[in-house]
């Protein structure tokens, strides 16, 4: 298999570096990174109140002066009613908490504690704002995005005991309610799921979005959550329907429509190939090899997502690469860097750091946007890469399941 794949591979040659990778960071360098990061992240809550907000001044909080920060609001392009959109605000929000637990080994101290807690109040909050209600709007919509996020870290913070005494109900019906809502808003029949949906039910399931998803939806039956399998089912197939010869994934999944050009081409590819393959995997419909071809694709081709990092626009030519790709695309094959035999993951490791640290910001940071606040977004993908060997395994499917706690 893995030689098939590395002759579906042989047009492409390795993409060189304008400039030398530097040497891996050593142990004490990666603590000193993460303490940063924790800092970065921790100094950037804020806040946000719409038609207030200034994206294009660095550090500036909207809002009363002395409002109370709870969230970290992910910005993009994409704005409803000319602010960032509440599936934005919560799926940042909770991939930057998420980050302060993985940062401290799931034992944040006190500041971090304090910081997570105000982004649970917001998110509890949020989730139920009618925006985030099962009604996709036809056309562009990122609810989807707020709904796995928030789930993820709602998840995460039970099982590292870390949910507010005072909030543990709160927090247990609203996990109930974000499994439901995920399964209410999957593509109609087809299954899976797309912020990008110009057909409405007739749209194909995007890969980039799907394969998450099914990660948290994973993670929720192991934790003795509801999840309905026939849902489940749909997504992974969807995903197997993208999967190309080349190891490539499609953006969108439409079998009968394979091609091996742009979003499609290998190179267009290594942002969503290996979180794609860990998924599968862990239902049972990959393996190992294809994991490691995922790994190899990235590094052979990195540098063109380096080419769209903190560019302007979204997709672009020749391989359509979005600069949204690039962190999301660091985490998750850190991920599957773990899934390898033990004996070849630390080569890995060492080599995702030098490129990790290639590209890190003066101030200690990671940014792939060029929209400030995307830095939190950066940092906290990053810490979350960099902590990878230590954070718990992603759940199988179906695999083990927990009592519901």
């Amino acid at each position: 298999m893995l030689i098939a794949w590395l002759l579906a591979l042989a047009p492409f040659a390795p993409v060189s570096h304008d400039e030398p990778v530097p040497k891996p960071p050593d142990a004490r360098e990666v603590r000193d990174a993460l303490k940063r990061a924790n800092e970065l992240i921790l100094a950037a809550q804020e806040a946000y109140t719409p038609k207030a907000a200034d994206s294009k001044a660095p550090g500036k909080k909207s809002g009363p002066a002395k409002a109370k920060g709870r969230e970290w609001p992910y910005e993009g392009v994409y704005r409803v009613g000319g602010e960032i959109p509440i599936g934005y605000r919560i799926g940042g929000t909770a991939i930057a908490a998420t980050a302060l637990i993985e940062a401290a080994g799931g034992e944040p101290d006190a500041p971090a504690r304090a910081a997570i807690a105000a982004g649970l109040d917001f998110v509890l909050e949020a989730i139920r704002d009618p925006l985030m209600g099962p009604a996709f709007e036809k056309g562009y919509d990122v609810r989807g995005w707020g709904h796995a996020y928030a789930l993820g870290f709602l998840l995460r913070l039970r099982d590292a005991r870390l949910v507010p005494k005072e909030r543990s109900q709160e927090v247990e019906e609203a996990i109930d309610m974000l499994v439901a809502r995920i399964q209410e808003t999957e593509i109609g029949g087809r299954g899976g799921w797309n912020y990008s949906r110009p057909s409405g039910d007739d749209s194909d399931p995007s890969t980039f979005m799907t394969a998450p998803t099914l990660l948290v939806l994973f993670e929720a039956r192991r934790q003795g959550e509801a999840v309905d399998a026939a849902v489940v089912e749909r997504a992974l197939k969807a995903l197997e329907d993208a999967r190309l010869a080349t190891g490539s994934f499609q953006y969108a999944s439409d079998k009968e429509n394979h091609s091996t050009s742009g979003f499609e081409d290998v190179p267009g590819a290594i942002g969503r190939m290996a979180v794609c393959e860990v998924t599968l995997f862990l239902a049972e419909r990959g393996s190992v090899e294809r994991i490691r071809g995922s790994i190899e694709a990235f590094f052979l081709h990195w540098q063109h997502l380096e080419d769209r990092r903190a560019q302007s626009g979204t997709h672009k030519p020749p391989y359509m690469i979005a600069p949204y790709y690039f962190f999301y695309a660091h985490r998750h094959v850190a991920q599957a860097i773990e899934f390898l035999p033990e004996a070849e993951r630390e080569g890995w490791r060492e080599k995702l750091r030098a490129l990790l640290w290639k590209v890190r910001e003066d101030d200690g940071g990671w940014n792939d946007r060029v929209f400030p606040r995307s830095a939190t977004f950066g940092t906290a993908m990053t810490v979350m890469a960099l902590r990878e060997p230590s954070i718990p395994r992603p759940a199988g499917w179906p695999g083990p399941r927990e009592s519901k706690r």
